[in-house]
Order: structure tokens, then C-alpha cells, then sequence
């Protein structure tokens, strides 16, 4: 059996900065992969199969179909596969799960079914536009609808703290709940000297979706007040579309500490560091 990690993307900043013809926002976002994910696993089947557990995988079970499924149906129609996924994130929670189980399942796939020469980004587009950034699942400056992908700066070592208020918040009510104008692209720098010089940048920056999603969900402004509180703290924001957001903090050891400060009921609650890929 094959199994792949499927980490948290959490976006530190997102611009809206403007709208296709045919209605796509057009994004520009630094985003980065924290250490807490799903886990994919596939095995050799005469057919396509798909089971699900872990602390959220109820919701998923209820779905007629999967991102998984239809990632290995856009891969090889006719080939089978025995797929597990063991949910751990929060579902329609602005931090890239589905993407990321996706983007696991495409590698995995074609691993398994010996197709390591098929370019799998655009395969990964036509899944979500936040699928091929969970390719590779490492920090990446994203911009157009997803499929931009551009290097990002230099981080210096940093901890964080996800929180998830336990509400699934849907990305178009909140583009649709979004007015004003479009926003410039963020100024990021190629490398940042510190972390003191990180939260300056990213203070500069914005997620232009956090004001209308906390219109859609008002306990995201709650979360948000709970990271602001933390001792600390150095920045809290909204990642994606929400409602999941996160606090930044000098190292994953003060994230972790700061994490276990949060007893809310129902709240979703992690902390540590950035995944580092193998």
C-alpha cells in the first residue's frame, strides 16, 4: 500500500485582484503548508473504490462523489484502485483539504498505475484551482485562478496556530458577498531577513475575503479575536476563504504551547510548524 501526506495549505496573504470574462476571480496569495494534514493511501484493485474515516470523514461519507474518485477518473478512466482517506482537517474550511487529498491522489496514482510521465498540473487545474499548488505542497507565491505558480520568498523559521471554529463557510457565497475594488498585487520581497521582517511584510498584505466571509460567518471574527490574544501572537488572519484562520508565532514550539490555550467547544484547534516535504 502507497500513502502520501496531505498537509494544510494556508494562505498567508490573498489579493483579489480582479475577474475573468467568464467569472473566475483572479487571485494573488503567498501560501504556505503547515504540518497537520489528511492522509491518502491507495492499494492495487480490480475496481475503484473509496473509504473514508477519520475525525471528519462522517461528512465526506455522505457525498455522492469525491474529488479522490475524480481525480483517478481524470487520470485513467478505466483503471481501479482501492483508496482510503483518513480525514483529519476540517472540511470547507479555507485550508486547501480537498485539494490536497486530490493533488495525494493524483501522485499516488500514477505511481501506482506506472504514469510518472503524465504532467500532472494540468490534470490538477481542471480538479480545483487550489489542486495544483498541493502538488508539491511547498511554500509558492499563487496568482491568475491557481495555475501561476511562482516562487516564494525565503521564510525564516515560524510556528502557527489554525483554528476552526467548527462552521463550513462556501467560497462562492463569500466571492459573491465580496464588493469594493480589486486590490493590487502584494509586495513580497525575495527573501525575508527575519521573522520580525516577515510579520512587517505580511502586515502590509491582506485576505480581501476576510471581511466578506466574517459577513457570511460572524464567529470568524471570534476566532480571529482568540488569536489576537494569544500570548504571542504576532499576526492573526483569515486563510482562503475561511473560516479557518491562523496566528503566527516565532516557532512551532510557542504555536504549540499557544494552541493549548484555545478550549472552545466545537472549535478545531492546531499548532506547530510548516511541513517539510521529504
Amino acid at each position: 500500500m502507497r500513502s502520501s501526506f496531505a498537509p494544510a495549505k494556508v494562505n498567508l496573504c490573498l489579493h483579489v485582484t480582479g475577474k475573468r470574462g467568464d467569472g473566475y476571480h483572479l487571485l494573488d496569495s503567498l501560501a504556505v503548508f503547515a504540518d497537520v494534514g489528511d492522509v491518502v493511501r491507495v492499494e492495487a484493485a480490480e475496481t475503484l473504490s473509496l473509504t473514508i474515516d477519520g475525525p471528519f470523514g462522517a461528512v465526506l461519507r455522505a457525498e455522492s462523489d469525491n474529488l479522490l474518485l475524480k481525480a483517478a477518473r481524470l487520470l485513467a478512466p478505466t483503471r481501479g484502485a482501492a483508496l482510503k482517506l483518513e480525514k483529519n482537517l476540517p472540511v470547507a474550511s479555507g485550508i486547501g483539504g480537498g485539494s490536497a487529498d486530490a493533488a495525494a491522489a493524483l501522485r499516488l496514482l500514477a505511481d501506482l498505475w506506472g504514469l510518472e510521465e503524465v504532467d500532472l498540473a494540468p490534470l490538477a487545474l481542471r480538479l480545483g484551482a487550489d489542486v495544483p499548488v498541493c502538488l508539491a505542497s511547498k511554500p509558492v507565491r499563487m496568482q491568475g485562478i491557481g495555475e501561476i505558480l511562482l516562487p516564494a520568498p525565503s521564510l525564516p523559521e515560524f510556528g502557527m496556530v489554525l483554528v476552526n471554529p467548527g462552521v463550513a463557510v462556501p467560497t462562492p457565497a463569500v466571492f459573491k458577498a465580496r464588493t469594493g475594488p480589486f486590490s493590487a498585487p502584494p509586495a513580497l520581497p525575495a527573501a525575508w531577513a527575519g521573522f520580525a521582517d516577515m510579520i512587517a511584510g505580511l502586515a502590509a498584505c491582506t485576505n480581501d475575503l476576510e471581511a466578506p466571509a466574517i459577513g457570511v460567518a460572524p464567529v470568524i471574527g471570534e476566532v480571529l479575536a482568540a488569536l489576537n490574544a494569544l500570548p504571542g501572537a504576532a499576526l492573526a488572519r483569515m486563510s482562503g476563504s475561511g473560516a479557518t484562520c491562523f496566528a503566527l508565532f516565532e516557532s512551532a514550539q510557542a504555536a504549540r504551547a499557544a494552541a493549548a490555550m484555545i478550549d472552545r467547544p466545537g472549535w478545531w484547534c492546531w499548532g506547530g510548524g510548516l511541513y517539510q516535504p521529504g
